[in-house]
């Protein structure tokens, strides 16, 4: 069984941040959001996995995950040169699959629990698609399952203004090859995008079978700033605490926190969790950071607070204010140079510098 990763898009919504690399490589609790698909495709036995690519700095995704041996699979790379929907970008990888059942997993998808007892699934039943949903409270935001009394599904509708469910596509989608034969009978939507959800009904209405599983915990699609913070409280509440780097006094640390290789903790620093604090970071005295909050590599907290946000790599935090619900790009400084109100909400997108 093989694996496609989806790692294309815009991300408009989540500008600045993604005018300097793909949404997918935004940091959840320290790690890409799509590091956490590669892994559950991984750890579900899909080892041979195809990334297709957007527009949007591919470079940044290659340099990263590289040809996947340091996360034990074998990467290869397809192209999409514009976004053209998701089934385009799935017809891409027609060579890649050749006659092997398939799953596509949208890039900026998480999913508690992961797929591994659904991969084990498709692979014993006679489907020729299983898509997993999910109950949601805006199903007008989605592709929506519509279902015939008996439960089965005989219809599925993108982003429907009257949604004939509140079941929504999670992004995760498992396919034989006829799917391809469906995909080239598509022409663009509205959009201007081959829709998947065309393609599913293309199965349905030529015989073929698709069922469905309804996925048991969370499931975040994390298109929005609002999205990644939820995502990342999502995460940090499982956080496994562990102590890798230096903490002078061990009341700095309260609750569930991880402390990484050669981060140090000065004296009179607090950290309360769940929160994570990357390689190499430094916390001053006199700082604090709040519970849900996710600390990325080579940071210097000088002095301030912060709660309930994500700071990204190699940034400089040292103001008298507290920052809260917020994302700080990588290689970013935030710095107050006079006394300010006391919080902000900032969204900061890389190579950044802000002085309140």
């Amino acid at each position: 069984m093989k694996g496609i990763i989806l790692h294309g898009g815009h991300g408009t919504r989540l500008r600045p941040l993604t005018h300097t690399g793909p949404k997918q490589l935004i940091p959840i609790a320290n790690k890409p959001i799509s590091q956490y698909v590669l892994e559950d495709l991984r750890n579900s036995g899909i080892t041979d996995i195809a990334i297709i690519l957007g527009d949007v700095l591919p470079e940044k995704v290659k340099s990263y995950y590289d040809d996947g041996s340091k996360f034990d699979v074998k990467i290869t790379y397809i192209t999409q040169e514009k976004p053209a929907g998701i089934a385009h970008a799935v017809g891409l990888a027609e060579d890649f699959v050749g006659e092997n059942p398939f799953v596509v997993y949208l890039g900026d998808n998480m999913l508690k629990g992961g797929i591994s007892k659904y991969v084990q699934e498709f692979q014993k039943e006679n489907s020729d698609a299983i898509v997993l949903l999910c109950k949601v409270e805006n199903p007008q935001q989605f592709g929506v399952a519509e279902f015939d009394k008996e439960g089965n599904i005989v219809r599925l509708i993108e982003k429907p203004k009257k949604p004939p469910s509140n079941y929504a596509l999670t992004g995760i989608y498992f396919f034989k090859p006829p799917i391809f034969k469906m995909i080239k009978k598509l022409k663009p939507s509205w959009r201007g995008e081959l829709e998947i959800t065309e393609a599913i009904q293309n199965l349905l209405d030529e015989g073929y079978r698709v069922s469905h599983r309804i996925v048991e915990g969370w499931w975040k699609d994390t298109g929005t700033v609002e999205d990644i913070i939820e995502a990342n409280i999502l995460v940090l509440d499982e956080l496994e605490p562990r102590i890798e780097g230096k903490v002078e006094d061990k009341f700095s640390v309260q609750g569930r926190v991880a402390i990484e290789k050669n981060a140090h903790v000065k004296k009179g620093a607090l950290i309360r969790g769940p929160a994570i604090i990357g390689e190499n970071s430094i916390l001053e005295e006199n700082v604090y950071v709040g519970p849900y909050t996710s600390i990325g590599n080579n940071v210097k907290v000088i002095k301030g607070e912060i709660e309930n946000s994500i700071i990204m790599d190699n940034c400089t935090i040292e103001i008298n204010t507290k920052i809260i619900d917020s994302i700080i790009g990588a290689n970013s400084e935030v710095i107050t140079n006079q006394k300010g109100p006391k919080g902000h909400r900032l969204l900061v997108g890389e190579n950044s510098k802000i002085i309140f």
